[in-house]
């Protein structure tokens, strides 16, 4: 540790993905508080991660991206799934696909019938709308004047609009607005973009104007290994850069902003969480919480891929072109694209209620293992994911050393009456029935995954165990609520310990309908309020 005094900070904030930006940006308005920001991973400099196409060229780029796996999942043929998670300034939302989507009212009442106490719909809409400046203008539903941009896409490849085109023919109503009066239906998304360039968190949040603010401090490449206490309340960070080990101290609060596995990991290895877990990797314990890690829910996805007759998709697109089209032209053309560029909601017949439980994205390329097997020739791929999983997994340590990766047990599948798998097999077989309709004949191909078209519910459930990905949507490891198991009470404070928080997706006590950056800015914007006491 240095010998020199550590400067003196109200918060220190671990995390600077979506919800890390927001806090960093929203507190350090007060010119009379002092904030650090801490972030594992570099500066969102990259030319990759600011042209939207460049999400492509960003998937084995290790050093953005956590590259966890899970452990081998038992209802998925033992295999190992990989999950990318940002390691960068921005965190997630500057590698994802910038779709912006919310959820429905219902979900947000969900939580606070569940414990969540000030997180209904009613309670959260304004927050979205303080968050998002919607390109299209504000209404009653949309911000038109928040930092993060969402606007139409400039640039559709005609693929995605034969998907558009399909779905009506199966039955799916147009939509325009995926966050309007009514989710159910089928469009281009919007997307969290500004000026044809990705608008990332850290673009939103940390402009010019708040990087400069002298009571703003941005440390990158550090990473932190444990918060430290004295008589239960959080008084530091002890974190880790090229030039050493160091002790922040935090006046005020730690807020950990880890994100799903991160934050978990990080209670855990500073103490609190379940006891006998703990002491079993020589960890003292602050405090007993068994449901730290517990609750881990992830959307599980599906993809139906068919080879294109038509030289249209971006498989064999001109890296050259795209980049004169994008950097010379002045962000023109298919760099612009944020891949998958639409898709909708759909209600199945198993549904429990009035919400759509199916999503959809379409992406005009061939993605097989994440788009890491890269395949030959041209194609489309569509996805589809069940919104509302039954099924729960858990994050734990697997040693007392931040180095080592947490074990991540998603546990895909694994609801005791098998309704998950039920509605995957639903998702496969839509898919199949959208890609069947005749805006397709004139460019469909070969089928690839499934390769037959005429496979059995039986089948297609094998097709499901033996395929599916996640789509990268991984919440809920320290659960808010107002029972003795949540992680957090409904202000987001770390039960058991003052001067604690978690703000971040690890929150969320279920699944949104839809994906998840635009929730969990909408989280940090409503925890930035609480805790200045607005």
């Amino acid at each position: 540790m240095p010998r020199r005094p550590a400067p003196v900070y109200d918060y220190v904030i671990v995390g600077a993905g979506s919800a890390g930006c927001v806090l960093a940006h929203r507190l350090s308005a007060d010119p009379d508080v002092r904030v650090l920001l801490l972030e594992a991973g570099p500066n969102d400099t990259h030319p990759f991660i600011h042209m939207p196409a460049g999400l492509a060229k960003l998937v084995n780029r290790k050093g953005v991206n956590w590259d966890y796996d899970t452990a081998p999942e038992p209802q998925l043929d033992n295999r190992a799934l990989w999950w990318p998670r940002g390691k960068v300034l921005g965190g997630s939302s500057s590698i994802n696909a910038m779709c912006y989507t919310r959820g429905v009212p219902g979900d947000y009442d969900d939580w606070a019938t569940q414990g969540a106490d000030g997180w209904a719909w009613e309670d959260v809409l304004p927050w979205f709308r303080h968050a998002e400046g919607n390109t299209r203008g504000g209404d009653a539903l949309h911000g038109g004047e928040g930092p993060l941009t969402v606007s139409d896409l400039r640039y559709v490849n005609s693929l995605s609009r034969r998907f558009i085109e399909a779905a009506q023919q199966a039955g799916l109503p147009a939509n325009d607005d995926f966050n309007g009066p009514a989710q159910q239906g089928v469009g281009l998304y919007q997307v969290t973009q500004r000026d044809g360039a990705r608008c990332s968190a850290a673009t939103a949040y940390l402009d010019r104007a708040t990087r400069a603010r002298p009571n703003l401090t941005i440390q990158t490449g550090a990473l932190a290994s444990r918060v430290t206490f004295e008589h239960g309340r959080a008084t530091g960070v002890v974190y880790a850069t090229a030039r050493g080990a160091f002790h922040q101290p935090a006046t005020r609060e730690v807020l950990l902003c880890g994100g799903a596995i991160n934050s978990p990991q990080l209670l855990m290895l500073s103490g609190i969480g379940p006891a006998m877990d703990l002491r079993r990797q020589g960890l003292s314990v602050v405090h007993d919480a068994p449901g730290v890690g517990a609750n881990l829910q992830d959307h599980l996805d599906i993809c139906t891929l068919f080879h294109c007759t038509q030289r249209i998709s971006y498989d064999r697109a001109s890296d050259v072109a795209i980049a004169w089209d994008y950097f010379v032209r002045g962000r023109q053309g298919p760099g612009t694209s944020n891949i998958a560029e639409s898709g909708g909601f759909w209600r199945s017949p198993l549904a429990p209620d009035d919400r759509p439980d199916i999503q959809f994205h379409f992406v005009p390329a061939m993605l097989d293992d994440h788009g890491r097997n890269r395949l030959p020739g041209d194609g489309y791929t569509l996805h589809a994911c069940f919104l509302r999983p039954r099924s729960r997994g858990r994050v734990t340590l697997a040693s007392n050393r931040i180095s080592d990766k947490a074990r991540i047990e998603a546990n895909y599948l694994g609801d005791a009456d098998g309704f998950d798998l039920k509605m995957m097999v639903e998702c496969a077989k839509i898919s199949r029935t959208i890609l069947a309709q005749s805006a397709f004949d004139d460019v469909r191909g070969a089928p690839i995954f499934p390769a037959r078209d005429d496979l059995t519910d039986a089948q297609l459930a094998d097709f499901v165990r033996a395929k599916a990905e996640s789509v990268y949507h991984p919440v809920g490891t320290c659960r808010m609520g107002s029972d003795e198991d949540a992680v957090v009470d409904p202000q987001l404070r770390v039960r058991g310990v003052d001067g604690l928080r978690v703000v971040d997706a690890s929150v969320m006590p279920t699944l949104p309908g839809g994906n998840t950056n635009a929730p969990t800015i909408m989280i940090a914007e409503r925890a930035a309020a609480l805790i200045r006491g607005d």
